[in-house]
């Protein structure tokens, strides 16, 4: 059975990108458009990951992935955040918020799922 992923980011065109690499590599996606909606989505399904963005509308991505560590289903779920952040700052505070890996964007779909591998065990 394929591997579910969630992509949260604010941008369509990137959620689309990051959809068709994970996709390609044969990964479920389901998509959300920021940390509010993908809260929403979090419904006790088995998801092995979650990629998402830092800077959103509504719900940022480090405030998202927070709330989700506190949900009994997600404690251990990996996330990865993909961000034009590069800041130190930034990455230290996703890493004490859950965040195992730290992607900047522009990235090579090839760098994504190499990041991607290491973190979803087959």
């Amino acid at each position: 059975m394929a591997k579910s992923i969630m992509i949260v980011d604010d941008s369509a065109s990137l959620r689309q990108v990051v959809g068709i690499a994970l996709k390609g590599a044969g990964y479920d996606v389901l998509e959300a458009c920021d940390g509010k909606d993908a809260l929403g989505k979090l419904d006790g399904r088995k998801l092995h990951l979650i990629i998402s963005d830092v800077n959103m509308p509504n719900m940022d991505g480090i405030t998202f992935l927070k709330a989700a560590k506190q949900l009994p289903a997600y404690k251990f779920t990996p996330v990865i955040m993909l961000t034009t952040e590069s800041g130190d700052a930034k990455k230290s505070e996703g890493q004490m918020a859950g965040a195992k890996a730290w992607v900047v964007k522009p990235f090579q779909p090839a760098q994504m799922l190499a990041a991607v591998s290491k973190l979803v065990l087959p």
